[in-house]
């Protein structure tokens, strides 16, 4: 079993959850829940990996808050 990282928001119009895979065009999804968002993702990663191993073009290395005066 591999494992991928996903980006996940929260549209504030929706109130949805919105995730997707970075580096990995067309692995996104979204849910009203976070357990139906990771099945969405789950599914749609599965699909991508029909056609072999993707290829990723970008990899999260971390998040940082940025303070501005």
């Amino acid at each position: 079993m591999k494992t991928y990282a996903a980006v996940i928001e929260r549209d504030p119009q929706t109130g949805l959850f919105v995730g997707f895979v970075p580096g990995s065009p067309g692995a996104h999804s979204q849910g009203a829940a976070l357990d139906e968002l990771h099945e969405n993702l789950r599914e749609v990663i599965a699909m991508l990996l029909e056609d072999g191993e993707p290829h990723l073009e970008s990899e999260i290395v971390g998040i940082q808050n940025v303070a501005v005066p």
